[in-house]
């Protein structure tokens, strides 16, 4: 089973990555959970999501405390709270940020391992959709770093999820999940 958090802030749209995670990997045919973990937060106050990818069942529903993916959409909560809580070598992590690795690292986070993937989905987001909102753009990033759900299967789920919300919106998320794809 395949373990994944992702760590934002309220109102960033960590819920619906992990979503669309989710709808991805069984597109592909797999099992999959999503839910998330907040209580009385607010826009702007740290969250986090999982996500659990399978080939059987999955029967746990507990919050992932050994995530073999760790996915943080917003940089600013390196430092601030413990996002590699859990983490160990094996960990894939992704990171958005516009910052190089070297200060990443210089800001005393203990990513552990040598599988940090860093990625400025925020501009792809911005230069793409017109908005903030790097949480689809990430999962490019996701697909690609992984291999837990292919491009077409995330392309669909893009699709599945926004669908009400036009074409044009449809449209500018999976241009933006590709070009982070291919980053």
């Amino acid at each position: 089973m395949f373990q994944i958090r992702i760590h934002g802030r309220g109102g960033q749209g960590v819920v619906t990555a992990a979503e669309l995670i989710a709808i991805a990997a069984f597109n592909d045919g797999k099992h999959s959970q999503a839910f998330p973990s907040f209580g009385v937060e607010r826009t702007g106050a740290p969250i986090e999501a999982y996500t659990r990818i399978d080939d059987k069942p999955i029967r746990t529903r507990e919050h992932v405390y050994k995530p073999n993916v760790l996915i943080i959409q917003d940089a600013t909560l390196l430092g601030v709270i413990d996002v590699a809580h859990g983490a160990d070598k094996n960990t894939i992590v992704i990171v958005n940020t516009a910052k190089p690795e070297s200060q990443v690292k210089e800001l005393g986070i203990n990513l552990p391992g040598k599988n940090i993937h860093l990625i400025d989905a925020t501009k792809i987001a911005l230069d793409v959709i017109g908005k903030n909102l790097a949480n689809t753009v990430i999962l490019g990033a996701f697909a690609k770093t992984t291999g837990l759900v292919s491009f077409k299967s995330l392309e669909k789920a893009i699709k599945q999820k926004f669908g009400e919300k036009g074409e044009e919106i449809v449209n500018k998320n999976i241009k933006a999940i590709k070009k982070a794809y291919n980053f």
